[in-house]
């Protein structure tokens, strides 16, 4: 039943799902399953199988909660077929527990308590002939011994009776929350109590004081911010359908209409509606509002998830410089400059501090210093990290190479986001323990230019700084997600194995840290690796697991050249049935895209390796090892451009683009304050999502739009011909009709800018509003 399920869901013949399933199920991973086991899924890749995975454990918890609800009600002996029916095809959790709601042991409730006093009958006689009168009715079913002394009494027994009847109704609960899932708003007000707050801690959710949307729209970003606000204890969120007081509510009208009541001025039809009525107040409004902001929740934290993902994975395949001898700047001014030189494989090799900078002003001498350390070790690469300090190191170093005093090396900025993280973490304690915390930060900074997917792996990608709300979601899935990431991306690159750290070693598949450590062990006594065969010698590494990691890890001057690309060993005996196949070998093969062009694939064709395996050990024959990270490349900071207070209006700037939100793009000019380019100025099409256009790491070239320097705002456009006065407004035409209803999406409160939401005259409100809604991360 999972299988079909699934087939369903993802689109795919049951055969395809039933494979992945049970090779999940024996522990390969996915990374394997969808590049080595092709022909087992029918090509499924990573994407379908990471969606597979999440939903093959969804629906197994569905499984077992509905073996344990057709369980509970057997032993009530309530379980009737079409009931059975209608649990075995609830497709979701929340289905099936509104079937099992009638049957779920509850706490003795009105209800319950008025059945236990004998008003069942004059409940049902209520509901099934309105020409009854109640209150006479009502006085045939006195109780003094159950407190019914009264026919009031009795009629809110009756009452609560068909109210939980009601409630309890499955289809009635699908309707109503489809109808609320399509038209609800949600409110947000102050807090009670909380409405002249003027504090700091009120002020950042002054844009939802007095704020409607629809729910079923409600951005991700500003659902978890009001969701904040509310944890805080400044905000009170509400959901329900935008009703005139005075008006009768749609949800009683539906609930009316399942129960078979209407009105027709019979003698129990007014009480009948009083029914309805509280119905809906008091078992279900309250009911449905937690479960529609928990979806909101879940939805918006989900969003959230996947941005940040969505950016890691473009900054961990962020373009690598390479193995050159690189010298890694952290750039401070008290404490100066902290310097570190590594070799073309990151090996640590030598430190200084320099003190170009104020207080000290010692440039001559760190000019010095820093030409015999080019010198020394043959420098080609200058990673100046981004932080404190960092424009103006790059200026001092720029300014070296212009004079010719640092001739042949090239100097790049580098986004230093977690540096500190990592320079204070055990794992670099271990790596470096006679450094000091700074210089290891700046090992990193050089680190992380020459290969970002090597060094970023060290560190908890949770403080790299690329999410958005990333302490309001989940942890655990979060967590999760990101690992996934980091895996998919360690894999699609693959590992050169004498080279790479425990911390890139554990993220292959199949390994984890304790055989990552063991496997780098078992290197250091080797003196490298000659073989992926000799991965067997590692302790506790058995078959299963060198099944699983061995395509994933390169032996670049191993004794096989298969070992240096992404073939799998189970092929080798393939790739030499190739070579022989057109008088070659292997040796004469790999990388001579002639040759391999000269091979027929139909006569190896078989069971376990089908066509399209055999495309890829070609492709990757041909190109062995190749890299699928972009080439690389630096954006180039203006002169002269060095703080907030020297950028202007109209101003063209190249840039590097350091996080993408739902709202927009940051980008670093190189100022030290990122500026914005909201999600209307990022193309002149109509944009849905920012990741279409943008992605983290890419450079980009921008105007400046307005500079607030008060607020530490900077408004960037990706719009180059647009022009924009002094205010941030342009004077040209107003914005396409598409982005017009973006801008009109805003709150209430940003909508109050004096102007008509969507006129171009408002672009600099809008990035305000959204830099605010970083600011609140």
């Amino acid at each position: 039943m999972v299988q079909s399920a699934l087939a369903g869901e993802l689109n795919c013949q049951r055969w395809q799902i039933d494979a992945a399933v049970a090779l999940l199920d024996e522990g390969a991973t996915v990374p394997f399953i969808s590049r080595y086991r092709k022909e087992a899924t029918g090509a499924l890749d990573d994407t379908q199988m990471r969606l597979l995975e999440e939903r093959l454990r969804y629906l197994r918890e569905l499984e077992e909660r509905r073996d344990a609800v057709i369980a509970s009600i057997a032993e009530q002996h309530k379980l009737t077929a079409s009931l059975h029916d209608s649990l075995l095809q609830a497709s979701s959790k929340q289905r099936l527990e509104d079937l099992y709601l009638p049957y779920k042991p509850k706490r003795r409730s009105k209800g319950q308590i008025a059945i236990e006093a004998g008003l069942l009958p004059l409940a049902e006689a209520l509901l099934a002939d309105p020409q009854l009168d109640p209150e006479a009715s009502a006085e045939h079913y006195l109780n003094p011994e159950h407190g019914i002394e009264e026919s009031k009494a009795a009629l809110d027994g009756a009452k609560y009776i068909l109210m939980e009847r009601f409630a309890e109704q499955a289809d009635l609960l699908d309707e109503l929350r489809a109808l609320l899932r399509r038209q609800a708003q949600l409110f947000s007000q102050p807090a009670y109590g909380k409405e002249q707050d003027n504090s700091s801690a009120a002020a950042k959710f002054r844009d939802y004081l007095d704020h409607s949307e629809p729910l079923a729209t409600t951005p991700s970003h500003r659902a978890l911010a009001m969701l904040r606000g509310r944890r805080e204890g400044f905000l009170r969120l509400s959901v329900d359908l935008a009703v005139e007081e005075s008006a009768h509510h749609p949800c009683q009208a539906i609930i009316a209409r399942h129960a078979g009541i209407s009105h027709h001025n019979r003698p129990a039809d007014d009480w009948l509606a009083e029914v309805v009525r509280w119905c809906w107040k008091i078992k279900l409004q309250l009911h449905f509002e937690n479960e529609l902001l928990s979806e909101l929740r879940e939805r918006a934290e989900l969003e959230a998830i996947k941005v940040f993902s969505i950016n890691l994975r473009d900054l961990l395949l962020a373009a690598p410089a390479g193995g050159k001898v690189t010298l890694g700047l952290d750039p401070g001014l008290r404490t100066g400059v902290k310097v570190a030189v590594v070799d073309g494989t990151g090996r640590y090799l030598e430190n200084a501090t320099l003190f170009p900078h104020p207080p000290q002003k010692q440039q001559r001498e760190a000019a010095a210093v820093l030409r015999q350390l080019c010198e020394r070790h043959n420098v080609e690469l200058l990673a100046i990290g981004n932080g404190t300090a960092g424009r103006e190191t790059e200026q001092f170093v720029q300014q070296l190479i212009k004079n010719r005093e640092l001739p042949t090396v090239q100097a790049v900025m580098v986004n230093e986001a977690g540096a500190s993280v990592y320079s204070a973490s055990a794992y670099a304690a271990r790596e470096f323990p006679e450094l000091d915390v700074t210089i290891r930060g700046a090992i990193s900074i050089a680190r992380r230019l020459q290969d970002p997917l090597a060094e970023l792996v060290k560190i908890d990608p949770k403080a790299i700084g690329v999410g958005q709300y990333q302490h309001d979601v989940s942890q655990l899935q979060l967590s999760q997600t990101l690992d996934n990431v980091i895996e998919d991306c360690v894999n699609g690159v693959g590992v050169e194995l004498n080279t790479a750290s425990p911390a890139l070693l554990k993220r292959v598949s199949g390994l984890n840290a304790t055989l990552a450590d063991s496997v780098v062990a078992l290197r250091d006594r080797l003196g490298g690796f000659s073989s992926r065969q000799q991965l067997l010698e590692v302790p506790r590494l058995g078959a299963k697991t060198f099944e699983q990691a061995a395509g994933f890890l390169r032996i670049n001057n191993g004794s096989n050249p298969l070992d240096r690309s992404a073939v799998h060993p189970e092929a080798y005996s393939v790739v030499e049935a190739m070579a022989a196949s057109i008088d070659s070998s292997v040796e004469q093969l790999i990388g001579n895209s002639a040759l391999v062009k000269k091979i027929n694939l139909q006569p190896f064709v078989s069971e376990q390796f089908g066509l399209p395996s055999l495309q890829d050990i070609v492709t990757e024959l041909a190109k062995p090892g190749r890299d699928p990270r972009p080439a690389f490349r630096r954006a180039q900071f203006k002169d002269g451009i060095d703080k907030p207070s020297d950028l202007s209006p109209g101003m063209l700037l190249e840039g590097v683009v350091t996080n993408v939100t739902n709202f927009g793009a940051f980008v670093d000019v190189g100022v030290h304050q990122d500026g914005l380019v909201h999600i209307s100025a990022l193309a002149h099409s109509f944009v849905k999502d920012p990741h279409q256009v943008v992605k983290t790491g890419d450079i980009v070239t921008v105007k400046v739009i307005e500079v607030d320097l008060q607020r530490q705002r900077i408004a960037l456009s990706m719009r180059l011909d647009d022009e924009y006065n002094q205010a941030g407004q342009t004077s040209g035409k107003p914005l396409p009709r598409s982005h017009q209803k973006a801008a009109g999406n805003q709150s209430r409160s940003e909508r109050r800018g004096g102007q008509p939401a969507g006129q171009q005259g408002t672009m600099a409100a809008l990035f305000k509003a959204a830099a605010k809604q970083q600011k609140r991360q």
